[in-house]
């Protein structure tokens, strides 16, 4: 039976495991954190959005992040000491302006493909992960920018994706508790949320079940791949038949190693969950899903006491403090558009997204044929995730023939 590594336990590395046993391979993962979904994967902005799949490479989008650069408190931040990497990268980001469009467009497909395939997972896995299809409303509060997302709309349409635009009166028709001024949005129906680490660590568990083995709290010191296999050092060294590469913001250096060039650079994001501990603030806070165009904040609800808010790219390497100037924000945009809702107890946190120059995942085989990555999802990686698992399931192939399981599907929706 074909064994593979798969290296990471975030969302990326569990619906690969997933992808590989189900096509009939054993399976071990690796993780350096003691529990699976401890980093990236345990509170993003819970969006599952094809609506937010405009990729970030527009020369519109470096303008205004060089005004941003003067404001402490924009959505981003950048640390202005230098490095190799960090310049790598962004030369690279320059350079793929020029497919900005076809990113776009192709990252709204993949998005819609993984619909699909996390409902697969989570109804073969019986994951509760506080699932709901609120739908995704983006509200604008100014004519040029309700235009420019009338631009991107058109970008969106051309991947399959359709979107509404709605009047000021109808996006407070959708979020009455909405306050500040509207000149218009967009409503994506078919757009939903759920909580990425409740679903992660729920499927670990199903997997762990099914037999797949799991080494967590071990650092990877080594990897290396020839004919006759993977080798995987740990504390000790295992070999494998493949290795797939789901590492996040450590997949640049492993794939080194590996002898490939994978340029994923760390972009911090944070986010603040929101305790509802009152009735009143559940009230206040809004059931649908909000995309704040112009402060690139998200929202999303999950369950009854629980809002979360999501915003802000900083570029400052491997830094993984959680600061209050970036934090602040995130609870002012409370106080300011929801002030019905209480931000007494805010839970904050900061994550490294593994973002690629193109703003696109990596998937598929490296130089070695028994390499494999499946990484670099940027803010999409929850998104993305079902699509790009199945993907990589097909570049690696099918095992022996055999029966994982079975289980009866509801319909979507």
């Amino acid at each position: 039976m074909p064994h593979y590594a798969v290296l990471g336990a975030g969302i990326t590395g569990v619906t690969t495991a997933y992808s590989l046993l189900k096509r009939g391979h054993d399976v071990t993962i690796y993780d350096r954190q003691r529990y699976a979904a401890m980093e990236t994967s345990f509170a993003n902005g819970g969006q599952l959005s094809a609506s937010n799949a405009e990729v970030w490479n527009r020369w519109a989008t470096v303008l205004k992040g060089t005004k941003w650069l003067l404001k402490p408190d924009a959505p981003l931040s950048v640390n202005p000491k230098p490095s190799l990497h960090k310049m790598s990268w962004m030369a690279e980001f320059l350079w793929n302006i020029r497919n900005y469009e076809a990113n776009t467009v192709e990252t709204t497909r993949l998005a819609i493909t993984a619909r699909e395939g996390l409902r697969e997972m989570a109804a073969t896995a019986g994951v509760d992960f506080d699932f709901s299809p609120a739908s995704i409303v983006h509200f604008y509060q100014t004519q040029k920018d309700l235009a420019d997302g009338r631009r991107v709309n058109r970008l969106l349409a051309q991947g399959g994706l359709h979107r509404e635009e709605l009047s000021p009166e109808e996006v407070r028709a959708r979020v009455p508790q909405l306050n500040g001024p509207l000149t218009g949005g967009f409503v994506t129906s078919c757009d939903s949320t759920g909580d990425i680490h409740k679903f992660t660590t729920g499927l670990a568990d199903w997997l762990l079940g099914q037999g797949v083995r799991f080494r967590m709290g071990t650092e990877i010191t080594d990897v290396a791949a020839d004919d006759d296999g993977v080798r995987v050092t740990a504390g000790d060294t295992e070999r494998f038949d493949g290795v797939v590469v789901c590492a996040g913001v450590g997949s640049r250096g492993i794939a080194a190693k590996l002898g490939d060039r994978v340029n994923v650079y760390p972009v911090k994001g944070y986010s603040i969950t929101v305790m509802l501990r009152d009735a009143a603030s559940q009230e206040a806070a809004p059931q649908v899903s909000l995309l704040d165009d112009k402060a690139k904040i998200v929202t999303s609800r999950l369950g009854v006491d629980r809002f979360r808010v999501a915003g802000t790219a900083e570029f400052n390497g491997f830094n993984r403090d959680i600061r209050a100037d970036r934090v602040r924000p995130l609870v002012d945009w409370v106080a300011r558009l929801f002030p019905g809702v209480s931000t007494e107890h805010c839970v904050p946190w900061a994550g490294l997204r593994p973002m690629m120059p193109n703003m696109m995942p990596k998937v598929g085989a490296g130089r070695h044929p028994r390499v494999f990555y499946n990484t670099g999802h940027g803010h999409l990686g929850w998104t993305l995730s079902g699509a790009t698992a199945e993907l990589l399931g097909e570049a690696v192939g099918e095992g022996p023939a055999r029966r994982v399981w079975s289980a009866e599907l509801p319909k979507a929706a």
